[in-house]
This record gives C-alpha cells, sequence and structure tokens, in this order.
C-alpha cells in the first residue's frame, strides 16, 4: 500500500478530513469484508464516509461482484447510477473496485466514461491512497494480474455488520477448479491466514464489540491451511476459537463436501458453541453433472456424508446449493436432483439457474440449457424446496429454542426477528419473536 512519510501524515488528516467518501458493498460477505477494511483505511487517512450518496460527495466507490451474470448487472447498474450522479454534479469522482474491475477493467474504463479510478481483488487497500491524485483528475487504473492481499488481525476494519454479529475472512482465493466457476480467477490462488492471526482478531472482535455470533468464511473454508500443511487445518482452528467465544456462536460458511472430514464432524458434536448448521454446497447430485463441474465427489460420497453428518451431529441443519440447467443436463438427471431433494430434505436450500461465464470450461461445452428451461427448472425446484420447509418447520411447533435478536420491527414495536442456530445472516429465514423485555443482540 501507497503511504504518505510520516512526518506529513498529520497535515494529510487535516486535508482529508471534509472530503466525504460513499462507499457501496456489494456481493458475498467476503466482499463486505474488503469493504470494511477499504473503510477502515479511509477513516485512518481522514476521510469521511458517508452514509448516503446525497450532495456534496467528493468520491464514491463501489466493491463490485462479478460472480455470475446477476451479480454483474447488479454491479453495471450501479456503476450506472452512480455516473448518472457524478454527471449531475452531485459526485464529483467515481471509483470502481472488486470482481467485476478485476475481470473486465478495460471494458468498464472505455465504455463508462464517468470511472476516475478501477482497482482489482487485491488492489483496493491502494485506494486511500491513490485518492488523491483521483481527486486531482487523474484517471487510475490498478489491476494485479495475480490477486495476493491477504488481510490479517492488525487490518483497521470499520464494521458494516450490526454489533451483534461480525464476519471473519480465514483465507482468500480457492484451490478448487469447478469448471463454471471464475473465482479462481478472480481472486487467486489459495491463501489462507495464520490460526494465530484469526484468533487474535477473534478476540479483539469480541472485547470491543462483544459480539454474540462470529462467522467464519471463505470460498471453501474445508480448504483451510491445504497450501501450507497438506490437509485441512479447520477442525485445528474451531478446537481453539471455541473458547474464545464463550457464550456465543460460531457459525461456518461455504464447506467443501469433499473436503468434510470426520474430524470436522467430530468438532461439531463437541463444541458447544459451534452452530450445528453446516453450510455444504452439493451443486448436483448426478454423477456425470459432478464429473464434468469437476466436483471432486460423486452421490455416494454425499449421501454418506450427510447421514454421517446426521447420525453423529443431534439437531444438524443442513443448507445446500444447487445449480439448474448445467450444460448436457437431461431431463432425467434433473429429475434425480428432484428425486434426492425429497429424499434427504435439506433444511435449507438455495438454487441458482446455471450462468455460462467466458473464460471457465464450462462455458465451451456442448449442451447449453435455454434459458425457459433453467427457469422452469429452478421454479420447479423452489415449489418443491417450500413444500420441505413447510414439513420441516411443523416439526418445530411446541419446541423452544434459543434465538438471536436482529432487530426490533418498526410496524410493531412489541414484535423483533432474530434467528435460530439454523439460520445465518442474510440467506436464511427469520424468526419472529414478541416481547417487553428483549433487545438487539
Amino acid at each position: 500500500m501507497i503511504d504518505p512519510p510520516r512526518m506529513e501524515r498529520s497535515s494529510l488528516i487535516l486535508q482529508n478530513h471534509m472530503k466525504k467518501i460513499y462507499l457501496v458493498s456489494l456481493g458475498c460477505p467476503r466482499n463486505l469484508v474488503d469493504s470494511e477494511v477499504l473503510q477502515g483505511l479511509l477513516e485512518e487517512r481522514g476521510f469521511t464516509v458517508a452514509a448516503d450518496a446525497g450532495d456534496g460527495i467528493d468520491a464514491a466507490i463501489v466493491n463490485t461482484c462479478g460472480f455470475i451474470q446477476d451479480a454483474k448487472q447488479e454491479s453495471v447498474d450501479m456503476i450506472l447510477r452512480l455516473a448518472a450522479l457524478k454527471k449531475e454534479g452531485r459526485i464529483k469522482k467515481l471509483v470502481v473496485s472488486g470482481c467485476l474491475s478485476q475481470r473486465y477493467p478495460k471494458e468498464l474504463m472505455e465504455e463508462i466514461k464517468e470511472i476516475d479510478g478501477i482497482f482489482g481483488t487485491s488492489d483496493f487497500i491502494r485506494i486511500p491512497g491513490l485518492l488523491d491524485a483521483v481527486l486531482a483528475g487523474e484517471k487510475i487504473e490498478q489491476i494485479s494480474s495475480a490477486p495476493g492481499f491477504l488481510y490479517d488481525h492488525s487490518s483497521k476494519r470499520a464494521f458494516l455488520t450490526p454489533p451483534h454479529y461480525a464476519y471473519v475472512k480465514i483465507q482468500e482465493g480457492c484451490p478448487n477448479r469447478c469448471s463454471y466457476c471464475v473465482i479462481p480467477d478472480l481472486r487467486g490462488r489459495l491463501r489462507s491466514r495464520t490460526v494465530d492471526s484469526i484468533l487474535r482478531e477473534a478476540g479483539n472482535i469480541k472485547a470491543e464489540r462483544a459480539v454474540k455470533e462470529l462467522i467464519l468464511i471463505g470460498q471453501d473454508i474445508t480448504s483451510f491451511g491445504i497450501e501450507r500443511s497438506g490437509r485441512s487445518e479447520l477442525a485445528d482452528l474451531l478446537k481453539k476459537i471455541g473458547p474464545v467465544m464463550k457464550n456465543g456462536w460460531v457459525r461456518l460458511l461455504y464447506t467443501h463436501p469433499a473436503r468434510f472430514t470426520d474430524e470436522l464432524i467430530d468438532v461439531i458434536r463437541d463444541t458447544g458453541n459451534i452452530c450445528r448448521y453446516v453450510d455444504l454446497p452439493v451443486q448436483h447430485v448426478n454423477d456425470g453433472i459432478l464429473r464434468d463441474m469437476n466436483r471432486c465427489h460423486n452421490r455416494d460420497d454425499i449421501t454418506g456424508l450427510i447421514r454421517r453428518l446426521r447420525r453423529r451431529v443431534k439437531g444438524v441443519a443442513l443448507r445446500t446449493s444447487i445449480i439448474v440447467g448445467f450444460p448436457g443436463e437431461t431431463d432425467a438427471q434433473f429429475e434425480e436432483l428432484l428425486d434426492f431433494l425429497r429424499e434427504i430434505k435439506f433444511e435449507r436450500l438455495g438454487a441458482f439457474m446455471y450462468s455460462r461465464e467466458e473464460g471457465t470450461r464450462a462455458a465451451g461445452f456442448s449442451g447449453q440449457i435455454p434459458q425457459k428451461v433453467k427457469r422452469d427448472r429452478f421454479d420447479e425446484v423452489m415449489r418443491l424446496q417450500q413444500e420441505i420447509s413447510r414439513e420441516n418447520n411443523l416439526k418445530l411447533l411446541g419446541k423452544t429454542m434459543k434465538v438471536l435478536i436482529d432487530e426490533r420491527l418498526d410496524t410493531d414495536p412489541g414484535q423483533f426477528s432474530g434467528r435460530t442456530y439454523m439460520d445465518a445472516p442474510e440467506v436464511d429465514g427469520t424468526v419472529f419473536v414478541r416481547g417487553e423485555d428483549l433487545r438487539t443482540g
């Protein structure tokens, strides 16, 4: 990161004090952590981060997502919205960072002339040091061809989540080469943080924010540490982080079925404050489709793992994600997927229509599925999951459950919304609670 000489530090902060920045974060929680690090760096340099894009914004920064078509469109729409505000004179400069800019830097700069600076997934940390140059009229493009940044416990973060929960990114990049996915190209090779760094950050967060839920995230957290030790170190980490979060929850997001070990199952079972919630994206269940996806597991592997989880971890809630309309998916293969969902009855499920992403192997596969067929299959999966969810929820009637209160409802001061251990923020369900002496967190 470019940093001014020490003697100029105080004058720089005074110079930046009145400069207002508007920051938009799009996409997944991993991107949100990057935005928190960026905002922390901006504030450290004396910039004021505004809550909205009202008049008098010196620079608007949008941290984009570029994973699939819908995410790309959302990012482009936001850039265009901010570009319109720049034309109106309400913001002076427009900066773009994140996955979309890592993927299409030249196209964005050429097609959206209002963009003044563009930064990649590892280069966003350079924005605070280069923002004065952007504000002075310089056009800047900073895109590392091989992303390599990895934040740690010493990185200043300005948390954008409510005070009672926080995300901790334990790794960056991805070692998997799923044929449909661009993440390894956008985020680079796998880089795992040290266990000590994660524990120190968790302790700092717990002390400073009194969080009740710590959510460990990464593209595939079961691959944590394999680049240095040849084995998953996730179970080792969990044994140590459980005590740090005493009287609070630890939640795991994004675990790959191919690396989910029996040791990890035992740690989840034996550590009281690790949520018995397993996010296990299977993507499909037909062996041929899984092979073409390069998922490194088959149907028997998946069903065997699910049986072990449900047998050994009482009350475990399984969340999965699936892709419909992958190239070559036949009606029979789709019916096999539906039968599997009826059999397993996942407590939580997200479905995606296959997105043909340039640069991936699957983009060149024959048998691309028409959009209407993908939409019909998506709708059928969601209808089925609604039935399964209702069936699962009816089993909870009459039970008492611990709920983490997220907020008081504006429409009814006596009613609150919250989550059980079975529900991650943003992606899962909500529990409505009526009470008088409740408070957020």
